[in-house]
Order: structure tokens, then sequence, then C-alpha cells
């Protein structure tokens, strides 16, 4: 592994060209003299805060150029001389390197074979404004951002306690990628942290371009037949820290304003933030509407599809779901065909121009309604339907999980087409399969806390629990 050297013409020789002096306009080098001393400062320009560095190199070439005399090593002479907190002593060149494009100054100095190494960074980012997929009536309004020190200060600041832990990794052969695990060390199950650890060193990616989706896929089991979600993320900082204080581990990845929450099993996707800002009667009744609202999303279709496949099954005082019209496209094409046609939407939404919004909302609206109804593509009965169901995925807080559902029912309107109420009993059995064989990252199992069966735990994601006073 190579090492800095004494002689301080080599060592900037090999930094100039490792860090592309002159080749990359963004990496900034001077010389300078502390006393008798001859130096070189490395900084990326846009990450290196020009007040800190200024004041930094301004007690250096002043005070610093007399309490640097006699200093054996780099060490002694970061001890006697760099007022700055967050220094490291390195002569690594990998680290280094690392260093540096993590927005750390780099000083040499000639006859010292290590270098200073001064976290005086400043990341450029956004404000801690609430994100848009997580928002609550009552409760704080900030929100995880792209910068890591950021995130970390706003769990840090709602948990004070000394057993609260913000444990480094760096992830990505090229990357180098920051990222932390938090959790209560007392707290904490000590077999998911070590399991996680081994799972983090052992990732074997030249890069973690997507930030936490890219970690979460290297450390996953691969199951490309199953679409339901292993992790859960948040943007919310409260979130967080709820999940951090009832023992979990939440993972923080640098440029991601996502983080991850593990263990995750199927019934903490009922939760959400709103449960816990209302009083425990509402949030238990928000919760419950969110488990029935599930459901009927995943089996409203395939069972109202079921039922108007043959009308003589259909009993009088249900006569009103059959169409009095089939239309001119089959039903199942009608009902697979409008959910490809709202992804179509969602996907289409988000490349629209505020300023276009209305006009494609409207746009929206004539194509699957009036249009649709009148040149017979479609009947009333399966846009009330899909209309329901598309509702019914916004109310639900995880995307991945929205998607999973529909893939299953889709599944199970093919079944139905093909095998009647056998395809409909057929789906139900591969989806609790599915569930069952579903393996987080961490954690008992997918469908804990039923299967192991934990009666306190059920009752906990069941009801919402109010806030127990501490005994005194």
């Amino acid at each position: 592994m190579e090492q800095l050297t004494k002689d301080l013409a080599e060592n900037q020789k090999k930094l100039d060209e490792l860090l592309g002096v002159g080749r990359n306009y963004d990496v900034i080098s001077r010389d300078l003299y502390i006393g008798a001393w001859k130096g070189r400062l490395y900084v990326i320009d846009g990450y290196g805060d020009d007040g800190v560095i200024e004041r930094i190199t301004s007690f250096l070439l002043g005070e610093g150029a007399s309490l640097g005399k006699g200093a054996s090593d780099m060490q002694e002479f970061i001890d006697r001389c760099v007022t700055f907190c967050e220094v490291d002593c390195e002569n690594q060149v990998d680290k280094i390197l690392t260093g540096a494009f993590l927005g750390k100054t780099i000083l040499l100095l000639e006859g010292f074979d290590h270098c200073a190494m001064i976290d005086a960074k400043k990341f450029p980012g956004r404000g801690v404004e609430e994100p848009s997929d997580g928002k609550v009536l009552r409760g704080s309004h900030d929100g995880f951002t792209e910068t890591l020190v950021q995130n970390t200060a706003l769990l840090r600041r709602r948990i004070r306690d000394p057993h609260f832990t913000l444990e480094s990794h760096k992830v990505g052969g090229r990357s180098q990628t920051d990222v932390v695990l938090a959790y209560m060390d007392n707290q904490v199950n000590q077999g998911d942290l070590e399991s996680l650890r081994a799972k983090l060193d052992a990732i074997d990616v030249g890069s973690v371009a997507m930030s936490q989706e890219s970690v979460a896929e290297a450390i996953v089991k691969p199951q490309w037949y199953n679409p339901f979600p292993k992790v859960r993320y948040t943007e919310r900082p409260d979130t967080a820290t709820a999940c951090v204080m009832e023992g979990s581990i939440v993972m923080l990845v640098d440029n991601s304003p996502s983080v991850m929450l593990m263990p995750t099993s199927l019934f903490d996707f009922m939760e959400e933030a709103n449960d816990y800002y209302f009083p425990p009667l509402v949030g238990t009744y928000l919760r419950w509407l969110r488990v029935i609202v599930m459901l009927l999303a995943l089996f409203i279709t395939p069972v109202w599809y079921l039922l108007v496949k043959d009308a003589g099954r259909v009993p009088e005082y249900l006569a009103f779901i059959v169409p009095e019209e089939p239309g001119s496209v089959p039903l199942l094409i009608q009902l697979l065909l409008l959910d490809f046609v709202v992804d179509l939407l969602k996907l289409a939404s988000l490349n629209t121009p505020d300023a276009l919004s209305n006009s494609f909302s409207m746009l929206g609206a004539l194509i699957l309604g009036d249009f649709a109804v009148q040149a017979r593509w479609l009947v009333p009965e399966v846009l009330v339907y899909m209309a329901f169901v598309a509702i019914a995925n916004f109310a639900q807080p995880s995307f991945e999980l929205g998607y999973a559902l529909k893939l299953t029912r889709m599944l199970f309107l093919i079944l139905v087409a093909l095998f009647d109420v056998w395809g409909l009993a057929g789906g139900a059995v591969v989806w609790v399969v599915l569930l069952a064989t579903t393996k987080p990252i961490l954690g008992r199992g997918y469908l804990y806390p039923i299967c192991p069966f934990d009666g306190k735990a059920l009752g906990r994601l069941l009801i919402r629990q109010p806030i127990s006073r501490k005994n005194s």
C-alpha cells in the first residue's frame, strides 16, 4: 500500500497526479511557508469552507510558525498548531485521496511522512423542508436531506442519550460512500447488528450510485420473483427517531434523503407518523383503516370480476354490480389496461412541468372518463372500481408495497380468468407463500409477529399504544 515519504517534492508530484491538479478545474492547490517549513495545501473547490480554511491558514502562517518549532512529527505539529477540532494524521495515499474527495483539506509539510487532513468542508445542500411523501397534519415539518452530517444532526437533536450510537462505514470500491448505522447500544439486537455489519463489509461493488437502493440490493438476498419490499424507508426524522428508540437500526446513506429502517416486517408498513400525532383511539382507527383498504385494493377487482364473469352466480341484491353492457373490450383486458394506464399517468406526471400540471390532469380525466366510456372501451363499473384501487394505493405510505399489491392483484385477475374460483383460491395461496418466504435483511421474519407468533408485539401493531410513563 503506497505511503507518503519525507520528501515534499515527491509527495507533491504523487498527489498532483492522482488528484488531477491542472486537469481538474475544481482541485485547488497552493504552496505556503509555515516558518522554516515549506508546505502544500490541497482542497476541492465547492467543498471547502472558505472562511474556516482562511482562518486556519492565517493562524498557521502567523502564530503557528513559532508554535510548531521543534515538532518531531506531523501529529505533534497538529497538536501544537492546528486549532480546528476535526483533523487526522495520515500517510496512506489511498485514504488521503478518499479524504480529499470527501472534502477534507490536505496539508503536506517538508520533512514529514504524514499529512494533516482537516475536515473543514461544507457540502452544498438544500433545506430540511418537509418531505412530499410523508406529510403530517401535526408534528414537526422537517425532513432528511442529501447531506449525511445534517441528517445525523437531526437525529442527535432528538435523542440526547449517551447510548445513542452513530457507527460509520464505507461501501463501494470506487465511490467509497459513507454509510452510518444509528441505534441504541443498550436496546439493539446485537445479533442483528453484527449481521448487518457483516453484510456491509461483504459488499463488493464498484459504486453505489443509486445510494440507499444500491446498498439495499447489495446486501439483500436476491428474490427476483418476489415484488414485496424487504426494507422500509422514511424521510422523516421523527419516524426514524421513534424506530431507534424502540431498538431498531436506522441506516443512513450519504447523498440520499431516505433512510432505511430495520428490521422490517409486512405489518410495519401499516404504521405511519400520523398515527402518533393523534390520540390512541384515532391512531388505532387510522391503522385499521389502512389495513382494510390494503386488503380491499388487493381483492376488490378480482372478486368483482369473478362474480360478473357468470351473472347467474350474482344474488339479486347485488345485481347492480353487473354491467348493463359488457363493452367492446373484454372485462379482463379493461381491468389490466386501466391498471397500465394509471401507471402511465403516474410516470407522465413526474415529467410534467408544474405550469402544465392542470392541463395534464384535465387531459387524463377526459381520456379515462367520458371519452373511454362513450367509445365503449370501458364500462363505468370498471372505472369506479379502478378509481377506488388507485386511491387506495395512495393511502399506503410505502410506494414499494403499493406496486407489490398491484402486481399481485393483476396475477389474481389472470388466474380468475383461467381457473375461475380455483384461480382466486390459488392466487391467495401464492400470495401467502410469497409473504412467508420473503426474506428481509434483518429480523425474525416477514410475517412477524404472526409467524413466529408474539401476542404483545401483535397487539402493539394493531392497537396504537399510549405513551407510558417512566416509573420513578
